[in-house]
């Protein structure tokens, strides 16, 4: 069976599961860097807000030999987990004043995202953009996120530099930044320890949430601590938009390596919307600033 006809046959099945009082739809996502997911919707008429669940995964288990009643079965369970208990007054998020703490920034690949820059407030950063996002109650949602469009600024009549100046100040208070030893980090997730550990100089660096972490670059204090602790420029592999890779720059010029280093990563180990750069960006410790690194 094909996507598309499984998709068809997922909303046709779930329409008879849960009956005529509600709406069930398929809906197009465009997510981080143009990618499309596909989602189901199940609504009622007495629904203000309802989770969009995504169906690649669940294609990729009936591929895999699932049968297709047990996944609707377990799209309708996903579907009651994440409605339990929602309380969500879709009037609240147009004053300022009860969204503003929860306003964060993140950044994304600029070339990858024009379309959708074109309606959302932004600041150009060598080859990405910071843009901003309203982070929804874990408890609702999961991590579920609404970006802030320029239809929002004008409701709540603010400016971008006045966003900004929000989000900035969340970032740092709600979400510190977090330097960590990749031996260390390695040690953490899969107990094992690397050897002449301190002899291995790269570091992660994300926020304390591990989410959108690639933005801490752009208020962190640790990176010209490091800098100076090690003597030497810094350069900055673009992980993922949750993290960047930190090490000594040895000025040999041998940045191919590394850019290919990170074309692997984002091919082989990266969710295409996950994927931040291609590019490679250095911390100058004379200028106390990053750049990018062009040619």
């Amino acid at each position: 069976m094909e996507y598309n006809q499984f998709v068809e046959k997922i909303v046709e099945l779930l329409q008879e599961r849960m009956g005529e009082q509600y709406r069930v739809r398929a809906k197009d996502v465009t997510k981080n860097n143009g990618v499309v997911l596909t989602g189901v919707v199940m609504m009622r008429d007495s629904d203000t807000v309802a989770p969009t669940i995504y169906l690649e995964e669940p294609y990729r288990q009936f591929c895999g030999g699932m049968e297709i009643g047990l996944i609707v079965e377990d799209v309708v369970d996903l579907y009651k987990a994440q409605m339990c208990n929602i309380d969500w007054d879709a009037e609240f998020f147009k004053d300022f004043e009860r969204v503003r703490e929860r306003i964060f920034h993140k950044l994304v690949n600029y070339d990858k995202n024009r379309a959708l820059l074109e309606d959302v407030p932004h600041f150009p950063w060598c080859d990405l953009a910071l843009v901003f996002y309203y982070a929804v109650e874990e408890e609702v949602f999961g991590k579920a996120s609404i970006l802030i469009h320029n239809s929002h600024l004008a409701i709540w009549e603010k400016t971008a530099d006045e966003l900004y100046s929000v989000a900035a100040a969340n970032m740092r208070q709600r979400m510190p930044e977090l330097l960590i030893p990749m031996a260390e980090l390695v040690r953490e997730m899969t107990g094992i320890e690397l050897e002449r550990a301190d002899e291995v100089q790269m570091y992660v660096l994300t926020n304390q949430a591990k989410l959108n972490g690639a933005s801490a670059m752009l208020y962190s204090r640790k990176i010209g601590e490091l800098a100076d602790s090690l003597r030497s420029d810094l350069l900055i592999l673009p992980s993922s938009v949750h993290e960047v890779l930190l090490l000594p720059d040895d000025r040999d010029g041998e940045y191919d390596f590394y850019r290919r280093m990170v074309e692997e990563v984002n091919t082989t180990q990266v969710e295409p919307e996950e994927v931040l750069s291609g590019n490679l960006y250095r911390y100058s410790r004379e200028k106390a600033k990053i750049e990018e690194i062009l040619g």
